[in-house]
């Protein structure tokens, strides 16, 4: 047997990858502090509220634990292992399918009741023009049981699991998405914070009607002073004295449903007491707040560019009385509690994006199979079959991460925070993407209200801002990704300061880094998983993790700390994150298809390889482009000119006329 000595200097130099040494190692990547655009960045309000930790914090837990510990992937999630150079494959490999033949038989009878609603009752075009949806079609889906799909049976409730949720969601996303926010602000987040953390009395209490839609319910968390900055909301709720009530003041802004509904899922800031400590500190409280409680009223409804039937109001909170068994999880608790029902409902809106994709296609297909033109049908004409082709591949691409979500949440998940984050970015800006084209390839006829394209693609432009927006979560994506990756290496750090009793550990990290730096990559592989047939695209994947990983690490061993404000390098490192993701679920599902022999197994692979070789491309020119000095220089004439127009309110250059 034979020592090994590995003098603790080579291995930090080799853990560098040629960085430049920062006294102290590797500082403790915190949560970023409470405050975003036109400051620094907060990327919190899009976060689950577990990681709001402070460095010493960060340290001290990390120190509790072994060093091997430390290093190991103590996160099933695949995106969170992206960064640390490591492929997690229990979530999504084999491609997960979480219906049972009950469940699957109960979706079933649903799909088709629920389609022959909206494609018979419901009227999306007539909704848009009276800017509310018609009293019909609401007593319709109150009929269908549409506002309590996962409200359990015993309280009225449908009792869905979060994969029948989207398969629902999905239909309703390919027909009318005015009334898909309706049912989702009702249930994806207005009483979904009771479904997470109600007490038994309050799921008594509130269910029952909210399952029938007797009672609509509502998210109030925006305010005049507080968007994406969530932690600065100012409403205020004070405990009276004799400790039965809080009374709650203030005013929400842009609440769907906040004109309807009569349940109020509502945040304020309460002075909270440390048990510790002793020290009182105002902290965010989640409240269920009742119209009838008195003090509760609202504003007329907003004028919108889309979703136009989806009513939207201010809601004014003037002296409530609420009562403290209506506190929602535990004072001060609130941030998380916001937080995490927001994180819960993105793999719906991602189920949303994909079934109004398919309608557009669909549209889109027909018009390409009729238009004649130069002879010859639109369809034959190379132009369009492109705009199809990646039409088909968005949609693809969305599905499948919806569902892989959904089936890793009734699976019991814990840890999908990012991925829903991923499929919220993808599915709002790939359904963006397709409305726009299906437009550009219908002409004229596009264009007009007949046609119905229009109105979808007004009702989309919302999707990328709320409930997180996409540039709000692409700085989640890539902090919280950061923050795991740094974990890992300061137990490295720790480990290199005692390298006989971490010798194995030290030669497979160093290892894995000193071929990353050689080009051979580090050993990981999809091999045994992916189908033969796909191997190609495995191995691409597999690559493009390998460089990733890399040039995390290059960047966390650059800025430290400081990380949380380069926003150029997050969001390219964040839509790195968003590719290799849609990489593998596309991966898995097509090798589903393979191995089952479904009969579209060839068009997804198809689908597959197709998207596998172009963000290949993306993902390699994005973290190359990290490295160079030219990007650099194009990160600082972007600063410079966006400062420039600050300072002159607008454009700088003159018109060219001089006039």
């Amino acid at each position: 047997m034979h020592t090994l000595r590995l003098p603790p200097k080579r291995c930090w130099g080799l853990l560098r990858l040629g960085c430049p040494r920062r006294s102290g190692g590797l500082p403790a990547l915190a949560y970023p502090p409470p405050h975003l655009l036109g400051r620094r960045p907060y990327a919190a309000q899009a976060a689950e509220a577990v990681l709001d930790k402070s460095s010493a914090k960060a340290d001290s837990a990390s120190q509790a634990v072994s060093e091997k510990r430390t290093l190991t992937a103590e996160s099933k999630s695949f995106a969170i292992g992206m960064f640390k150079g490591q492929i997690n494959t229990e979530q999504v490999f084999p491609y997960p399918s979480a219906l049972t033949e009950e469940q699957a038989q109960t979706l079933q009878e649903l799909v088709g009741p629920v389609s022959r609603f909206f494609e018979e009752v419901n009227d999306p075009a007539q909704n848009d023009t009276l800017e509310h949806v018609e009293e019909k079609a609401m007593q319709g889906l109150k009929e269908l049981g549409a506002f309590g799909l996962q409200i359990p049976v015993h309280f009225g409730g449908l009792g869905l699991s979060n994969t029948q949720y989207a398969r629902l969601v999905e239909v309703v996303g390919m027909h009318d998405l005015g009334v898909g926010i309706t049912l989702g602000a009702h249930q994806s987040i207005g009483f979904k914070g009771i479904l997470l953390y109600g007490t038994k009395q309050q799921k008594e209490k509130y269910f029952p009607k909210l399952a029938t839609g007797e009672t609509i319910a509502a998210y109030c968390l925006t305010e005049p002073t507080s968007g994406s900055d969530a932690a600065s909301i100012r409403s205020t709720a004070q405990l009276s004295p004799c400790g039965t009530y809080y009374t709650l003041n203030g005013s929400k802004l842009w609440i769907s449903n906040g004109g309807i509904a009569d349940i109020f899922t509502v945040f304020a800031r309460t002075p909270v007491k440390d048990e510790v400590t002793g020290e009182v500190k105002d902290k965010i409280t989640a409240f269920i707040v009742e119209r009838g409680f008195g003090g509760v009223t609202r504003g007329p409804p907003e004028k919108k560019m889309g979703i136009k039937a989806s009513n939207t109001a201010e809601v004014h909170f003037d002296g409530v009385r609420v009562p403290v068994e209506n506190v929602l999880g535990a004072p001060g608790a609130g941030f998380k509690v916001a937080m995490n029902i927001l994180n819960n409902g993105r793999f719906g809106m991602a189920a949303a994006m994909a079934g109004t994709m398919r309608g557009l296609i669909s549209k889109a297909v027909d018009h390409a199979a009729n238009r004649t033109q130069f002879g010859d049908k639109i369809y034959n004409f190379e132009g369009i079959q492109e705009k199809l082709a990646r039409m088909a591949l968005l949609q693809y691409v969305t599905e499948s991460m919806a569902y892989m979500i959904s089936a890793n949440m009734d699976q019991g998940a814990t840890d999908f925070q990012t991925e829903a984050a991923i499929s919220k970015i993808f599915g709002s800006e790939a359904a963006w993407t397709v409305a726009d084209e299906c437009i550009q390839l219908m002409g004229g006829m596009g264009f007009m209200k007949e046609a119905g394209v229009e109105r979808v693609l007004r009702d989309l432009r919302i999707f990328r801002i709320f409930e997180g927006t996409n540039d709000i979560l692409r700085l989640f994506v890539a902090l919280n990704g950061f923050q795991n990756a740094g974990n890992q290496l300061r137990g490295l750090q720790r480990a290199v300061k005692n390298p006989l009793g971490n010798a194995g550990l030290l030669v497979s990290e160093v290892g894995k880094r000193v071929r990353r730096k050689a080009g051979f990559g580090t050993g990981i592989t999809l091999k045994h998983v992916v189908h033969p047939t796909l191997n190609s695209s495995g191995e691409r994947t597999v690559r493009a993790i390998d460089l990733f990983a890399g040039v995390v690490e290059e960047q966390i061993l650059k800025h430290g700390k400081k990380i949380i404000d380069e926003q150029f390098v997050l969001k390219r490192i964040a839509d790195s994150a968003i590719d290799l993701y849609a990489m593998v679920v596309v991966l898995s599902r097509a090798s589903r298809s393979l191995e089952r022999g479904d009969a579209t197994a060839q068009h997804e692979k198809m689908l597959c390889d197709t998207w596998c070789i172009e963000a290949y491309d993306r993902v390699t020119q994005n973290l190359t482009s990290l490295r160079s000095d030219s990007m650099r220089q194009f990160f600082r004439n972007l600063r410079g000119i966006s400062k420039a127009m600050v300072e002159n309110e607008g454009v700088v250059s003159q018109n060219p006329l001089g006039i």
